[in-house]
């Protein structure tokens, strides 16, 4: 079967890349000929028509103190390739991308099916934003009269809190109530899309979790990536002193040295283009299977941590949204590894990972056998 993935642009999110390629390599697997819809990495100039107006608006809103930049797609044109040099590799070697500008560039006589999913897909700010599209496009808008299957596997709303407007809500329930099966990655999305859409859906694991980590392992071994350079993981998106606070006793009360596979001068426009490039994604891998504790903000460090069997605490972000976090450790009985960045880390018990473990390996049975069936039947 000839299949399309349709997922947020994947750029430099390491999450976001990793689940694009998890959920490619188990349908392959499975035998299927599989692409990953993807948007170029450059930004466009607006058409030359509309040029005269953009540029004066940006050149009122830059007096104004409201925007930095007049000429953004230059800038992030010159930016994006040095930040991204080490991640790039990986894309171009393991995704198999069909890069596009919209989504009515697709031909229908292409594909058998298109498997929308996961990560934060149906987050309308972020489909809006990212891929230039309407979110309706992200249940398959543009495909409407397509003779397809229509896969919903592990998408996400990214929260709990309902973000779409009514007229949104109408079209995207619209498009999901043709769809032949729906999967949610949060519990409270399954919740969501009873009470908004009238769809009942399935809840699964992330793509990251249903490969091995044997899977993870030859990846970073393949490209030889070097050791780690220290044992306590730091991979927080969204620092404050009271993080650096958790991390340096925890540290110091567990003889930790601590190290991160994030870069965090990425977004910071002071520092020299060559200091804001990120580690590679074999790096950010290979740090959870060195860590002996991960300290994070993170929905996928989180999923990895428990891939790799670490011991790990999660600082509640609520700006990126709770549920996700809420979600995954509840269904793991780790509730207790979301807190607060004053916790005490020492009154928490070790994580028994023989029991977590047993629930993982009947749930990722569930989740394959779930995309298996649905493509297939």
């Amino acid at each position: 079967m000839r299949i399309g993935i349709l997922t947020l642009p994947l750029h430099t999110n390491y999450g976001g890349i990793l689940q694009a390629y998890a959920l490619q390599t188990v349908l392959e697997r499975m035998g299927h000929e599989v692409v990953v819809f993807d948007m170029p990495n450059k930004a466009f100039l607006p058409p030359l028509w509309k040029l005269p107006f953009i540029f004066l608006k940006r050149i009122v809103l830059k007096f104004l103190g409201k925007t930095e930049r007049v000429f953004v797609e230059h800038h992030r044109n010159k930016t994006f390739p040095v930040i991204a040099k080490n991640i790039q590799p990986f894309v171009d070697s393991y995704i198999h991308r069909k890069i596009i500008r919209g989504f009515d560039k697709l031909k229908k006589e292409d594909y058998d099916a298109i498997v929308v999913g996961s990560d934060q897909v149906w987050r309308a700010r972020y489909f809006s934003a990212w891929t230039g599209q309407s979110i309706v496009d992200a249940y398959l808008a543009f495909a409407q009269h397509w003779p397809i299957r229509r896969i919903a596997y592990a998408a996400s709303f990214g929260t709990d809190d309902w973000e779409y407007d009514e007229e949104q809500t109408k079209g995207c329930g619209e498009f999901l109530r043709k769809f032949d099966a729906v999967s949610m990655r949060e519990i409270s999305g399954v919740d969501l899309c009873k009470s908004k859409f009238n769809v009942i859906a399935l809840h699964v694991l992330d793509p990251t979790m249903l490969l091995d980590v044997a899977d993870y392992i030859a990846l970073f071994e393949k490209a030889n990536t070097p050791k780690s350079k220290g044992t306590l993981l730091n991979y927080v998106l969204d620092g404050t002193e009271e993080i650096t606070t958790l991390i340096n006793n925890i540290s110091t009360e567990r003889h930790l040295v601590q190290f991160a596979v994030n870069n965090p001068f990425e977004f910071d426009e002071s520092k020299a283009l060559n200091e804001r490039t990120k580690p590679s994604v074999e790096t950010w891998l290979r740090g959870f299977y060195d860590a002996e504790f991960v300290v994070t903000d993170s929905f996928h460090a989180c999923v990895f941590s428990i891939l790799f069997k670490k011991q790990f605490v999660v600082v509640g972000n609520k700006e990126r949204g709770m549920s996700r976090f809420e979600s995954l450790l509840k269904t793991f009985g780790l509730e207790n590894r979301l807190v607060n960045a004053d916790v005490d880390v020492s009154v928490l018990q070790p994580i028994d990972y023989v029991r977590v473990y047993d629930v993982y390996d009947k749930l990722k049975e569930k989740s394959v056998e779930y995309l298996s069936e649905t493509l297939n039947s």
